[in-house]
Formats: structure tokens, C-alpha cells, sequence
């Protein structure tokens, strides 16, 4: 007979045995078959947090940062934030195209008072400049007469291609950027325009073009929209640093404003994240100019079609922060101000890196600093370059040479511009 400690023993060994013969003939994973994808865009980060150097500095942030290197609120956001909350409104939620105070004046800001798209004009709330984005490139796909091909520039900000791409348009590129003179390609972007197939779409970047901060001459622009009303072609404008670049929002919104003169029925995605400094409440519109009441109804049938199971609603609460900014004429102006000084600010640290690289006595151009405009700057250092950068004077950017102006302060830009010295000469 055995004793209660063997059996026990042979019963847990039973059981082991089953459960390694169950655990063998378990199918595979589900999810076996998903591949890896792509390192995250968070290298410059982590590199950033890991160095332990005091005046380590980052350039690679994609958002605004005062002279202290500290993330803004601007006061008029504060304020307007405060007028929001003490409403006491209700948490209902928007309408399928968002908060109507908003989008109206968010549509006045983009294309002028009094222009004559806003009667015709289709527009939506959004999840900032990509939900933008994407609503525009889900509605070519489905509705664009044309050729199902988008064009944008080379480089582009990165994330253009993929949104439109999953949006199921195929991405074509054109020439933008001159690597030997660091400026436009206007010559090669023309040509681009005139050779590219009959009805293309062209996405354009109204203002502070990124990543390279190059943007065509009011003259060019006028240029560009002839060869797209040569071409047939349908412009898109993607308008997220409106008043962020030059300080003016006019002069910022001149692009848009002047295809929609010269009889472009164009779609356009814009952000208040740079401009506002509402970078997590995530505000922004896409509009379509129609022919008339009729196509507008249309469209905007269409447009709610699409929004509706991408996200259903808007968030609010963004949305109503910006249109007490843009609705309120004492913080309207508070803010226009608030815009221009952060665009001061960029455009003063701009100044200051040229002159120090200069007073250091490189040899090296460094025009460009200056004659490029918006929070990107494009310094024409290689890789290797930047990699050094990084390595030994602990200066963050991406590879291929762009910096957030941002970045700079008054108290960085003598070591940040003897480390480009060191590096470039």
C-alpha cells in the first residue's frame, strides 16, 4: 500500500505531465505573427534624459519652450481658461463637426475677414493638424475625381506620408529643398508642378515649412499657384504655425489666401497647437472651399460621414479655450500680441546663433539661420555632424540637421554654437 506522501506526489506528477502536453499542443500566439516595427522617435529623448552633462541641450523638441527652456502657457490661454470654467458649462457632447464658436472663428482667422470662401466654406473641428489631415486624405480617397496620388515635398514633415498613405492615398514626392545652397528648389518644385500628371493633388505648406523652415517669397507663391491652376492640379494646404512664424497671422495665412483669390477651391488643415501652445488639447480644423450652397451641403454630409466613426465628437474643452481667445476682442489682442513675442523670440535666437557662430570666426555661411523662418531650422550639418554633436558636446537634434529654434536660449546659444564650431568649422 502506498503511503499518502508517495500518492500525493505521484498525483502532482500526473498533473505536470498533463500540463507540459497541454502547454505543447497550445496553438501559437495570435499575435505570433506581428513583425517589430521601427524605433521609437523618442531616441533624442532618452539620449537627452540619460546624459547627465548640466548643460546638456535639446533641440529636437517639437514645441515652443521660453528663454528658461521651460514649456509656455501663454497668459491669454490662462485667462481664457479661467472665463471657460467659471461658465460652469456642461460636458455634452459637440456636434459631430465640433464647436461651432470655434470652427467660424477659426475659419475667419485662416482665410480673412470677409473673404469669399466663407459662405461656401465645409468645415470640421478636429483632432489638431493630423486629425486634420487625415479627415482631408480620407475625403480624396473616397470622393477625389482624380488620380488617387498626393504629392508632398522633399522632406516633408514626417509624418505627411504616413497619414496619407493610410488614409489610402498613394504618396508622390517633389523637389523643396536645395542641399547645396540650403534654401528652395523653386526651379525643381515648378518643374515638379508642370510634369506631374493632369489633376494631381499637391500638398503645400503655408508657412514655416517643416522640417527645414524655407518658405517661397510672395512672389513664388504666385508663381506656385499658376502652375497648379496650369496643371488642373487640387491644392492642399497644411497651415499648423499660422502668427507662430512671422508674428502676423495675415501675413502667415498669405498662401491660402491668395490661391482662394485666384479661383483655387482648396482644402486646408490648421492647428492651434503652436499658436495657442495648446499642444495636448488638441485643436484644430480642416475646411474645403466648395462652388457653392449646394456642393457645400454635399460635402459636408460627406465630411460627418467620415468624422463619425473616427472619433464621433470632438473634444471640447480645447476647442472652447480657443474661441474665447479668438472670439473676445481684448484677448483677442492679448494674444496676437503673446504670438508675436514667441515668434520675436525665435527669430532674436536666430539672430544670436548666426552672430556667434561668426564671432567665433567660422567661414562657413550661416545666412540661412536667419533667412529661414519658424520654430525649424535647417543648419546643413550631415549626420556625422550631428552625431559628434551629440556624442561630444551633448547637443540633441535629428540626423539630418534640424534643430528646434525653440530650443535656444540666451543662456545656451554661446555653447551651442561653439560646439556647431567644433564640429562643422
Amino acid at each position: 500500500m502506498l503511503s499518502t506522501v508517495r500518492v500525493a506526489s505521484r498525483q502532482v506528477a500526473v498533473r505536470g505531465a498533463a500540463c507540459r502536453v497541454v502547454g505543447a499542443s497550445r496553438q501559437a500566439s495570435t499575435w505570433a505573427n506581428v513583425p517589430q516595427g521601427p524605433p521609437a522617435i523618442l531616441g533624442i529623448t532618452e539620449a537627452f534624459k540619460a546624459d547627465t552633462l548640466p548643460e546638456k541641450i535639446n533641440l529636437g523638441v517639437g514645441a515652443y519652450r521660453d528663454d528658461a527652456g521651460k514649456p509656455y502657457v501663454l497668459p491669454s490661454v490662462r485667462t481664457a481658461e479661467d472665463k471657460v470654467i467659471a461658465a460652469k458649462l456642461n460636458k455634452e457632447y459637440a456636434g459631430i463637426t465640433g464647436v461651432p464658436e470655434f470652427t467660424k472663428a477659426a475659419a475667419v482667422l485662416a482665410y480673412g475677414e470677409g473673404s469669399n470662401a466663407l459662405d461656401r466654406l465645409v468645415i470640421t473641428q478636429s483632432i489638431s493638424g493630423t486629425g486634420a489631415l487625415r479627415i482631408g486624405g480620407e475625403f480624396l480617397a473616397k470622393f477625389y475625381p482624380g488620380a488617387k496620388k498626393i504629392y508632398i515635398p522633399t522632406p516633408s514633415w514626417a509624418n505627411h506620408g504616413a497619414i496619407f498613405t493610410e488614409s489610402g492615398l498613394e504618396v508622390q514626392k517633389y523637389r523643396y529643398y536645395n542641399k547645396d545652397t540650403i534654401g528652395l528648389d523653386f526651379e525643381g518644385m515648378v518643374a515638379d508642378i508642370k510634369a506631374a500628371d493632369k489633376g494631381s493633388i499637391f500638398l503645400l505648406h503655408a508657412c514655416a515649412h517643416n522640417p527645414t523652415g524655407i518658405d517661397p517669397t510672395p512672389e513664388q507663391w504666385k508663381q506656385i499657384s499658376d502652375a497648379v491652376k496650369a496643371g488642373e492640379h487640387f491644392a492642399f494646404f497644411d497651415m499648423a504655425y499660422q502668427g507662430f512664424a512671422s508674428g502676423d497671422t495675415n501675413k502667415d495665412a498669405f498662401p491660402v489666401r491668395l490661391f482662394v483669390e485666384q479661383g483655387h477651391n482648396i482644402c486646408l488643415a490648421t492647428s492651434f497647437a503652436k499658436n495657442m501652445g495648446l499642444y495636448g488639447e488638441r485643436a484644430g480644423t480642416f475646411s474645403i472651399v466648395c462652388e457653392d450652397a449646394a456642393e457645400k451641403k454635399r460635402v459636408d454630409s460627406q465630411i460627418k460621414i467620415i468624422v463619425r466613426p473616427l472619433y464621433s465628437n470632438p473634444p471640447v474643452h480645447g476647442a472652447r479655450i480657443a474661441a474665447e481667445i479668438l472670439n473676445n476682442p481684448e484677448l483677442n489682442q492679448q494674444w496676437l500680441g503673446e504670438v508675436k513675442g514667441m515668434a520675436d523670440r525665435i527669430i532674436e535666437m536666430r539672430a544670436l546663433l548666426k552672430e556667434n557662430l561668426e564671432q567665433l570666426g567660422s567661414k562657413h555661411d550661416w545666412s540661412h539661420i536667419t533667412s529661414q523662418i519658424g520654430m525649424f531650422a535647417y543648419t546643413g550639418l550631415t549626420p556625422e555632424q550631428m552625431t559628434t554633436l551629440a556624442q561630444e558636446h551633448s547637443v540633441y537634434a535629428t540626423k539630418d540637421g534640424r534643430i528646434s529654434v525653440a530650443g535656444i536660449t540666451t543662456g545656451n546659444v554661446k555653447r551651442l554654437a561653439k560646439a556647431i564650431y567644433a564640429v562643422k568649422g
